[in-house]
């Protein structure tokens, strides 16, 4: 397999065949990408190393010759192929969550910290947060990567993503209806602070959450 396959299979694989993601993720242009990926510029020594270190990948990724079908047929893999992916996501901080909470826009490559591949499918405006904090343990722990879809609606039972009116960054909770009220409530039976938080006027939904990820 040459470089420019391997490239187009990290590509979609990775990201979902968003070049424009892959080009934030390595530092380099998307027109540089696009001379890499139809040919008219060749990807050089120098930059399959970039690509390499800048995705983690070992050293001389793009020169390994292909040995999946070789140790399939030995019976030495202990995986199964994992789910599709459907496109990259933004990750962005909290404080960018609750600033663009009501924002219909596509981010930019340029405005999030990095750009994750994401194994379902998910709308136009979806974004992924870092856990951060206890009230939601045990199920989701510091560190845990959230994908955020503002399109999904927000039903009872849902974690959400919300922007108090009096805070600038956005919050994580579990939401409730009861009786046409709702609330939001730590999932940490433990958590010292209040275990529902009334809302009505005063917050903003910005998105559910439609999975995670947890990073090793």
């Amino acid at each position: 397999m040459d470089r420019m396959t391997k490239l187009r299979a990290l590509i979609q694989s990775r990201f979902g065949g968003n070049q424009a993601a892959f080009a934030a993720a390595i530092k380099r242009s998307p027109a540089q990408v696009n001379q890499w990926l139809s040919g008219h510029r060749a990807i050089g020594d120098a930059g399959a190393r970039i690509i390499e270190l800048a995705l983690d990948l070992p050293p001389g990724y793009f020169d390994m010759a292909d040995t999946t079908s070789r140790f399939t047929r030995k019976g030495l893999s202990n995986v199964e192929p994992g789910p599709p992916i459907h496109g990259c996501v933004p990750l962005i901080s909290w404080v960018q969550a609750g600033t663009w909470c009501g924002i219909v826009d596509n981010f930019a490559p340029g405005d999030a910290e990095e750009w994750l591949p994401c194994p379902r499918k998910f709308g136009p405006h979806t974004f992924a947060l870092r856990v951060r904090g206890l009230s939601m343990e045990p199920r989701y722990q510091a560190g845990d990567i959230i994908f955020v879809d503002p399109d999904a609606r927000a039903d009872h039972g849902k974690h959400v993503v919300v922007r108090l009116d009096d805070e600038q960054e956005a919050t994580f909770k579990q939401l409730v209806v009861e009786g046409g009220q709702r609330f939001l409530r730590a999932l940490n039976p433990d958590w010292p602070g209040p275990k529902l938080i009334p809302i009505d006027g005063n917050a903003t939904i910005c998105g559910v959450v439609i999975g995670k990820w947890v990073p090793e």
